[in-house]
């Protein structure tokens, strides 16, 4: 059977209301750079890793994938790509193997190529990961390239729930644009990335809104010294606890769009403290966002 009666099946089915076909993903092709391509780019990052800690465990493998986009968050064409394994320190733990696939003997003498990685990620604009709070300190301790980039987040900076969607997992948005692909390796998921972004609908695209949310400077304030009896109410408002750990306020904390810090410091002053407290507030944008 080929791939046109393999479609047309496909099409059928879709068509009878009673199935919901799952195209396999395949990864869009190079293309050189050349004139009349957009002129920003992009790159999505993935980092496996040996654990969460981000001060002492390892990047065994990342990818990355550079793409052109416009202003308006038009996704042109993919110019580039990486993928490379590194052996860490110590043994891979056998959970993260489980996890990701990567055992030891697959990165056994493998070192991730610095200065390739460095000449996809220099001209970048932007770097964009699923979940930027854990890949970016992993990113910029391996390399120095990463650090004075604007980074975004399609997890926490796109509005899934508004575009019908229960969940923000990679592989649940992957199915939900139609699609499946085989993860869970670092590069593989990048592609898949790139794919969910790029898919519109009748509203703007989620790299459309990825953009603009990334663009908007942010505001982190520290809910310290709150009353104990009130983390319940902090916690269902959408603030999140600091234990002190990585140097920054013993806190609940939150983060809101700029024009909205008033409103919260109001909030905080009549529902939490009672007075005119003054919580630390500290201005963030893409380029010290989600930073250990």
């Amino acid at each position: 059977m080929n791939d046109n009666t393999l479609e047309g099946a496909a099409r059928l089915l879709e068509a009878s209301g009673q199935y919901r076909i799952l195209r396999k993903l395949v990864r869009r092709e190079t293309t050189p750079w050349a004139l009349g391509q957009l002129q920003n780019v992009g790159v999505i990052v993935d980092a496996e890793t040996t654990g969460l800690d981000q001060k002492r465990d390892e990047v065994i493998e990342i990818g990355a994938v550079a793409f052109t986009y416009d202003d308006a968050g038009r996704i042109g064409d993919v110019v580039g790509t990486y993928s490379g394994l590194q052996q860490p320190s110590a043994p891979i733990p056998s959970a993260i193997t489980k996890l990701t696939g990567i055992t030891n003997e697959m990165v056994e003498g493998k070192a991730i190529d610095i200065a390739a990685l460095n000449e996809l990620v220099e001209p970048a604009d932007l770097v964009i990961a699923h979940n930027a709070r854990f890949d970016r300190p992993f990113c910029e301790r391996l390399s120095t390239s990463f650090v004075p980039k604007p980074w975004a987040c399609s997890v926490a900076e796109i509005n899934w729930s508004d575009r019908g969607l229960e969940g923000s997992k990679l592989g649940y948005l992957v199915n939900q644009a139609g699609l499946f692909h085989d993860g869970h390796r670092a590069i593989d998921d990048c592609y898949a990335l790139l794919e969910v972004l790029a898919r519109s609908a009748r509203e703007a695209s989620p790299f459309a809104e990825l953009l603009r949310s990334s663009a908007q400077a942010r505001i982190r304030i520290y809910a310290a010294n709150s009353p104990f009896d009130l983390k319940d109410v902090l916690k269902v408002r959408g603030y999140r606890w600091n234990d002190g750990g990585d140097g920054r306020p013993k806190a609940w904390w939150i983060e809101v769009d700029e024009d909205l810090r008033d409103v919260e410091i109001h909030y905080l002053r009549t529902d939490i403290y009672g007075w005119d407290a003054d919580p630390l507030t500290i201005r963030l944008t893409a380029l010290d966002r989600f930073r250990a």
